[in-house]
């Protein structure tokens, strides 16, 4: 999930170095959703992952 959040990212960085505001603001946008989405999975997985250890 990390990885489609690092190519939205490229993606937003690329557009936006041609001219293309709204593409890059949106593909900014759903970077962002996805990296969030990101960390509550990981924060989910390391706290369950430290529950069953002990």
């Amino acid at each position: 999930m990390l990885r489609y959040a690092i190519i939205f990212l490229v993606i937003a960085v690329v557009a936006a170095l041609l001219g293309f505001g709204g593409i890059a603001g949106a593909s900014a946008g759903i970077a962002k959703i996805i990296f969030y989405i990101f960390l509550i999975l990981f924060a989910i997985g390391l706290i369950s992952h430290l529950m069953r250890r002990t």
